[in-house]
Parts: C-alpha cells; sequence; structure tokens
C-alpha cells in the first residue's frame, strides 16, 4: 500500500489528475462540507458502509457542541443530476481489478469547483479496514478543499482596509470578509469584527504581537496565559469586570509548519468574565523572525443557539492567508496545507 501523506510544508494548490478541460464546467451544486457518497443501498447498510458513515460522521474539533464534520448524501449512481455535485466519494470494489484498496481523487471532471474521490478496492472487508486506519486523511482531505475554496473567495473578494490596517500595525496582511468592517486598536493589537451587523451572531478577528524570548513561548501554558492577559487589556465587556478569557481545560494545541516555518494551531472555547457570553476560537502562531517576535491571528465566533461549525470554519480559512512581512506580496498559490494522497501509477497516467 503506497503511503499516504499529510503535506505540512508550505502552501500547494492541489493538482488535478483529470486531463480533460475545465473551461466551460458547469458551477458545482451543494453545500459547503457536503459529501455525496455513490453506492448501493446493500453496500452503505454494511460494515463496510458504516464504516465510511463513521468517518464522515465525525464531530467538528473545538466546538462547544456535537457537530458533525460533513453533511453526507447518497446516490446509488451519478446522473446529469448529481454530477455536478461538489465533493464525490465513488466506491469501486472488484477482486478482478484491484489486489489492494487505494485512493484516486480527481479535481473538475463535471463540474466547478470539485472533487470527485474514488476508493477501490478488492472486498470489502479490506475497504473497511482501509478507511478505518485513514479517516483522519479522510476528513483532514475534504476539509482542506473546502478551506481552499473559501481561500479562492477571499482572493477574490476580501477586506482592503482590514488588510491595510493589519499592515500598518504588523506589517503583515491578512484577508478577511468583507462584512467585518469595524476595527479596535490596542498596544499591538487589533480587533476586527462585523460590529455593525444586524444578524445575532458576531464573527470576529484578533490579531496581536509579543517579543518572542524561546521555545516556551509556545507551551501550553504560555499561551493561554498570553491569550488571557491580551484580551483582559483589550477585549472587555459592556460592564465593568467584563472581559474575555480562556476556558483553559478545552484547549488543543497541535504544532504543524505552514510556509516553511512553524506554526501553532490552537483550538478551544473562550468566556465572557461575569457574563453568559462564550463559544469557539482558534488561533495560528507563528514567529516573525525579521522582528523577533510572536504574531497571533485568532478568529472566535459568538452564535448563541446557532451552530458553530460554519461560521468558525469560514474565518479559519482566512487565518491560512496570514503574510509575515519577510512573505513576498500576496500571489495566487495561496492554499492552506494539503492532504495529499501519494500518486499512484493510475494517477499519473491519468
Amino acid at each position: 500500500m503506497k503511503k499516504i501523506l499529510l503535506f505540512l510544508v508550505s502552501a500547494i494548490i492541489l493538482t488535478a489528475c483529470s486531463g480533460t478541460d475545465t473551461t466551460f464546467k458547469r458551477s458545482a451544486v451543494g453545500n459547503p462540507y457536503e459529501v455525496l457518497v455513490v453506492c448501493t443501498q446493500e453496500f452503505w447498510d454494511s460494515p463496510a458502509g458504516r464504516a465510511l458513515e463513521n468517518v464522515l460522521d465525525t464531530d467538528i474539533p473545538g466546538l462547544p457542541q456535537s457537530e458533525r464534520s460533513f453533511r453526507i448524501s447518497r446516490t446509488t449512481e451519478l446522473s446529469n443530476l448529481t454530477k455536478p455535485f461538489r465533493n464525490i466519494i465513488n466506491i469501486d470494489i472488484d477482486h478482478r481489478l484491484y489486489s489492494r484498496t487505494l485512493f484516486k481523487y480527481s479535481k473538475d471532471i463535471f463540474a466547478k469547483p470539485q472533487m470527485v474521490m474514488t476508493i477501490q478496492s478488492p472486498s470489502r472487508e479490506e475497504f473497511e479496514k482501509y478507511v478505518t486506519d485513514n479517516a483522519q486523511v479522510i476528513v483532514d482531505f475534504f476539509t482542506s478543499v473546502e478551506m481552499n475554496r473559501e481561500i479562492d473567495n477571499l482572493k477574490q473578494k476580501h477586506n482592503t482596509s482590514a488588510l491595510a490596517t493589519v499592515k500598518e500595525l504588523f506589517g503583515c496582511e491578512l484577508m478577511i470578509p468583507v462584512e467585518m468592517n469595524g476595527e479596535k486598536r490596542g498596544k499591538d493589537f487589533v480587533w476586527l469584527s462585523d460590529f455593525n451587523s444586524t444578524r445575532p451572531e458576531i464573527l470576529s478577528f484578533a490579531i496581536y504581537s509579543y517579543p518572542y524570548t524561546s521555545v516556551e513561548n509556545f507551551s501550553l501554558e504560555n499561551y493561554i496565559q498570553k491569550r488571557d492577559s491580551v484580551m483582559k487589556i483589550n477585549m472587555p465587556g459592556g460592564k465593568e469586570g467584563q472581559y474575555i478569557q480562556t476556558e483553559k481545560e478545552y484547549v488543543n494545541i497541535t504544532e504543524t509548519s505552514y510556509k516553511d516555518r512553524y506554526l501553532q494551531v490552537a483550538r478551544g472555547l473562550w468566556y465572557m468574565e461575569n457574563d453568559m457570553m462564550g463559544g469557539p476560537f482558534v488561533s495560528h502562531s507563528v514567529v516573525d523572525e525579521l522582528n523577533n517576535r510572536v504574531i497571533v491571528a485568532e478568529a472566535f465566533v459568538y452564535a448563541a443557539g446557532q451552530k458553530k461549525g460554519k461560521f468558525i470554519r469560514k474565518l479559519e480559512a482566512a487565518l491560512y492567508t496570514l503574510k509575515l512581512p519577510a512573505d513576498k506580496l500576496i500571489e495566487n498559490s495561496i492554499h492552506i496545507p494539503q492532504v495529499v494522497i501519494d500518486a499512484t501509477e493510475e494517477n499519473k497516467n491519468e
């Protein structure tokens, strides 16, 4: 079985293995994070089908309530109606054709933007084991596909005023949604939010910096301490004694790399001291080596009584557009670290 690689290095554009012309493709249908599975009802009800369903039905990390990663749709075969679906998983079980289980993937076959993954296997038993063993690969693959689509949208339309503010204060660049039309500045800090929105949810970014001293800056304890200190000063509530803080027991930190530099990703829950407000947040912390400082870009959501996954994912995609002073000007190749399945001989020949 060929090795499956999770590329956590510099940003890349996912290359298509379809050789067809995509100039006049139909627009893809379906909602973000919706996946269409192509298989028979009998297969879907089998242990192999349930294994795939369990993979797609996992929770979005870092939320206060359970929300599954994908909305699952299913069809027995592709038709003119279902071919334009934005995310497709096609099941192909045939012991005569395949001696092992493997993934294949193609971009924009029937519509644009579209990603089609085919899972080929000689048997249902091997299929079940393979998708179970590689559950996170499948989730990360389609999650990064959707976030890259959001980044493409941001490249076409983003808040230029906020971009200028971040550049003025930090020498950095960050593309955020156009509706984030308000800002509040502090020392080495800015809060960008949709202050004037009539919607019940509040979507925000906070960017701040502090001197880099050692790798201990990136410990869990230091991260929480620094975040709480910055938020207490810069993010007060409407009354005396109200300010944003971190639910310490719910913070999860992962270490990776992006654009050939160390990246710390933190997910967790925030709350307003002496108030009932709260919600999820996700932050990216990187070292700005030119200025010997840590830059933290954070997205957080308040959406009482609503599902929060769609909001936090939309904002998280924007965090991957952060560019430090040492980076080049914004280029067309900005994309998040993409799960890439090592090319099979079949993929290479397409």
